[in-house]
């Protein structure tokens, strides 16, 4: 990967911007989430538009093009490119203005959609063009790529809903473009030239372009026949070929009213395809399609399961979500009975069996709605999610039909997959016949790639027989742009030559984009290219479960399809690095792809790099990937693995040793408790000793307890329950552990602490993966299992207070000691709160104070904290609250370290702290994470306790 060093330099003494041209960082910008991959010349972070000027200039005297990007979730290859990226998302992401009389807003390109629609909300507004990547895609990428949605149907597309666009022409000229009156110059006699253009090509344009609203392909030329010009929407769907978009002007809608789903199940694919035209009649929102594949898919997602059982009956092959807002419950109510007797009438029935089994299950509640919609906007990382190297590839997924032919349109290319030896996963937008379809295939076989294109030019004879759209929703890029010859015809690929041309002369904006675009089978610019290749190499882990070299761990790492969900801001918890930075480079995505380049070659200095170490350095570990990123992209585990092969080469420094050998010295430690104490006490002795010990001065330590937890206190004969006692609560807080105890015991239970007679504590084996000591976690790990073997194979269950040591049981054991004992001790293993909702009910007396309630993030990853909730819900009069926050930010020695508090404190500042000072000052504040409590009591004025603590001040008697 040669670098530009006479570029850098340059960019980076004209902007103020971040200027990145290192590997790595050239690297994460490299692919978006299609097939394609070209490496960069140069990213930068403008801060100004000044900053995109100064580039721009450069560029223009370097003969290098430049790149617009925002999210990067494109699934043509429109944001790939050997160009100077410029990423619009960490600073160009300003909303300017809310006009809620006009309806209008005026935002920067970088701007995310969730952030405006959350802007927006107060003002019972909302933008209306609602692409499933809403979470992460930006508003300039959105008209860029002429972005819809699945409630297109009624709001239209993003042509329809931007007003005007101001912007940077490639000879650095400035331009609005709207529908407003010219005074002269060069930006007028710019429209004069394209409206004579359109006026020009009128007849063939009126010929050619398909008649559906899900027409994006090529220039939207269409937009300059007639009268009523607005220049805006040509530049709507250019895909950064023409200019640069420094602000837009959007229109707005008020928030629909209540909405309520008819979940309508079909027997076929084909039943449900053809009843689309019908339900439409109804005048629904949306009308969204879930396949049979999406389904089962799903069901085997943990993120989605419970979903799926909650609204689909049965195995149904197929089902359209019919969405209606109609303002008010009994309007609602009458559309789904018409929805029922519609579907009677097309003769579904749930009572029927086969071709004529059917009906609509209902959904009015607003958190099952909301779940329903979660899980249909993660259907391309949910298709995503198969394990073998064959997978759901986007190059013909979104064309679109009229509704009467999308029946017999959907048959024709199934059997067109078919002949070819593969099938289609389908879903999304069938209410405006634009289905998503991938055949499955596998990218690095050259027989798949010419299947690829052997498929396309079958579907588009297809599509263009039925008088149709080849590109209905994702724009063009670099796997469409070549086939509108056989779309348009040559005159009107010569008027999309010719637009570009009087625009960008030189070619500097985003070349081989809907004109002059390479052929979209060309390896070259794939992101598994004729070369790709991952050598065999050691791994620390079991990675059988992925396909590939290193015994899985490359499928494991190639199974982020660069979708981008690890980039939503809100909700859930991934990414909580890159919430904190706004940095690629912190988003499991921007790992994933750092790490795919370093296994397969592309980067120097491979998985030991210090590229590949910075790459880790803000992962903390959460866990919460391997639950909500739909493909399972565990980076969590992937960290573990590049901690290791960092430390095979380099061994430990003094402060990773303190860190992975804690459990070992503890107990020493803890006879001197006060000595070591002492360092929270006198700053100077802090601060010297910070460089050593790794340890922030700004960060008081855990007190060492001068009473640890003894074994012996809890040896009950014929135990109920064994407990795991943990290295953090046996010796900094070791009254959680009695507590658990005595709370145990009230409950009748007899309760036995873990132990294996060598005299040495038992260990999860945490600190040592932290720090990617990963055979002596193994070894600690083996010493559990065979200590808890007899106890598991009879049944009784291993209960641990610290959610990162008793769910290690539940995950990297079962990487670190594949095979059935620890299957059996995974299967075993429960939280303390896990464990005590099943048994006999505690006597309780009330509290009357608020709880609040901060869920670690491996209980969040292993759906452990509604356990939490319902047990603290049995305490009488209980007002039980969950804070909605990501990872508080402490994960362990991360926020202690010098060079990583800031972003610790950063992660906590989002939304844990603000909530915390929001509850009442009575209220009772609960976190079962060691580290969670430890960041809640540095950074704010309250003091949690663990659940243990609190059902022990609760007990009756």
């Amino acid at each position: 990967m040669r670098e530009n060093t006479h570029l850098f330099k340059k960019l980076e003494a004209a902007t103020e911007g971040k200027v990145m041209a290192d590997p790595a960082s050239r690297a994460r910008y490299a692919t978006d989430a299609s097939i394609y991959q070209m490496v960069p010349e140069a990213v930068v972070l403008p801060r100004s538009e000044a900053d995109v000027e100064a580039v721009m200039q450069v560029a223009r005297e370097e003969e290098t093009p430049v790149l617009p990007r925002g999210g990067g979730t494109s699934q043509c290859g429109q944001t790939v490119n050997r160009a100077v990226v410029l990423d619009n998302t960490r600073h160009l992401n300003k909303i300017i203005d809310i006009d809620p009389e006009k309806l209008t807003a005026k935002v920067q390109p970088g701007v995310v959609l969730d952030e405006l629609n959350r802007a927006l909300k107060p003002h019972g507004l909302w933008f209306p063009v609602d692409p499933s990547t809403a979470s992460r895609c930006t508003l300039g990428g959105m008209a860029a790529n002429n972005s819809s949605g699945g409630k297109s149907l009624r709001y239209g597309i993003m042509r329809d809903n931007v007003r005007a666009i101001s912007s940077i022409l490639p000879d650095g000229t400035r331009a609005r473009f709207n529908g407003a009156d010219l005074a002269p110059g060069a930006y007028a006699d710019l429209v004069s030239d394209m409206r004579a253009l359109g006026q020009r090509e009128a007849e063939e344009i009126d010929a050619r372009f398909p008649k559906v609203q899900r027409r994006v392909g090529g220039y939207n030329i269409d937009a300059l026949t007639g009268n009523d010009v607005n220049m805006a929407h040509l530049l709507v769907g250019s895909e950064g070929t023409l200019a640069y978009f420094t602000e837009l002007d959007l229109s707005l809608a008020h928030l629909p009213g209540e909405k309520v789903l008819g979940i309508c199940h079909f027997p076929t694919f084909y039943a449900a395809m053809d009843a689309a035209q019908h339900l439409v009649t109804l005048d629904p929102q949306a009308v969204e399609l879930i396949d049979d594949t999406m389904i089962a898919l799903g069901r085997d997602i943990p993120l989605f399961a419970k979903t799926i059982d909650a609204f689909v009956d049965g195995d149904p092959a197929a089902l359209l979500l019919v969405e209606f807002a109609e303002g008010d419950a009994a309007a609602n109510a009458a559309k789904l009975a018409e929805l029922a007797a519609l579907m009677g009438d097309l003769g579904f029935a749930f009572s029927e069996t086969d071709a004529r089994w059917g009906g609509v299950i209902p959904v009015t509640d607003k958190t099952l709605q909301n779940a329903i919609a979660e899980y249909r906007k993660s259907g391309l990382n949910v298709m995503m999610s198969m394990k073998e190297a064959g997978k759901p590839i986007s190059f013909v997924e979104d064309c679109a039909v009229a509704l009467p032919d999308l029946a017999e349109y959907t048959q024709g290319l199934t059997d067109i997959f078919a002949r070819h030896g593969t099938k289609g996963t389908w879903y999304a937008h069938a209410s405006v016949g634009c289905l998503h379809v991938r055949p499955v295939l596998n990218m690095r076989q050259d027989k798949d790639v010419k299947t690829m294109r052997a498929i396309a030019e079958e579907c588009f004879d297809l599509v263009k027989h039925y008088k149709g759209s080849h590109s209905g929703e994702h724009g063009d890029g670099i796997v469409r742009s070549e086939f509108h010859e056989k779309m348009f015809g040559p005159r009107l690929v010569s008027a999309f030559e010719e637009v570009k041309a009087r625009f960008d002369p030189t070619g500097l904006m985003n070349p081989g984009k809907i004109v002059h675009a390479p052929a979209m089978d060309d390896r070259r610019v794939f992101r598994y290219g004729p070369n790709y290749e991952v050598p065999e190499f050691h791994t620390a882990l079991d990675w059988s479960a992925w396909p590939g070299a290193a015994g899985g761990f490359q499928g494991a790492v190639e199974m982020c399809n660069n979708n981008g969900a690890c980039r939503k801001l809100k909700g859930g918890v991934m990414c909580p690095s890159f919430r904190a930075t706004r940095n690629e480079r912190d988003a499991t995505r921007g790992r994933a792809n750092t790490l795919r380049f370093a296994i397969s070659g592309q980067m120097p200095g491979g998985l030991t790099s210090d590229a590949m170490t910075d790459t880790m350095k803000y992962c903390v570990s959460c866990k919460a990937c391997r639950r909500e990123c739909p493909t399972g992209v565990d980076m969590a585990r992937m960290k573990i693995e590049v901690l290791a092969a960092r430390r095979r080469e380099n061994g430990l420094t003094f402060a990773e040793k303190l860190v992975a050998y804690l459990p070992r010295y503890a107990p020493r430690a803890a006879r001197v408790a006060w000595l070591m104490n002492l360092r929270n006490k006198i700053g100077a002795v802090r601060k010297l000793t910070e460089r050593l010990t790794g340890v922030s001065h700004r960060r008081d330590l855990p007190v060492w307890s001068a009473n640890p937890f003894q074994d012996a206190e809890a040896q009950d004969s014929d135990p109920d329950v064994l407990l795991f006692a943990d290295v953090f609560n046996r010796y900094f807080e070791p009254e959680n552990l009695r507590a658990a105890v005595k709370v145990m015991r009230a409950a009748g239970l007899r309760v036995a602490v873990a132990r294996d007679g060598s005299g040495t504590n038992l260990d999860c084996g945490r600190a040592l993966l932290a720090t990617g000591c990963v055979d002596e976690a193994r070894a600690e790990a083996q010493r559990v299992i065979d200590a808890t073997r007899d106890a598991v194979a009879r049944g009784i269950p291993v209960v641990g207070l610290e959610p990162s040591s008793i769910l290690t049981f539940r995950d990297e054991f079962l990487a670190l000691c594949p095979g059935p004992d620890a299957q059996a001790l995974a299967d075993t293993a429960k939280t303390f709160e896990e464990f005590l909702i099943t048994a006999p009910a505690l006597p309780l007396k009330p509290l009357n104070r608020p709880i609040h309630v901060h869920g670690h993030c491996h209980q969040k990853a292993h759906a452990a904290v509604t356990p939490m909730l319902d047990l603290l819900g049995q305490i009488p009069g209980a007002q039980v609250h969950m804070i909605e926050t990501s990872c508080c930010g402490m994960a362990g020695a991360f926020g202690y370290a010098p060079d990583t508090i800031d972003v610790s404190l950063k992660m906590a500042g989002l939304d844990l702290f603000p909530a915390l000072e929001a509850a009442p000052e009575d209220a009772i504040i609960v976190a079962d994470g060691t580290s969670c409590r430890h960041q809640i009591t540095d950074g704010t004025a309250r003091k949690p306790l663990h659940v243990a603590r609190l059902l022990e001040q609760a007990l009756d008697g």
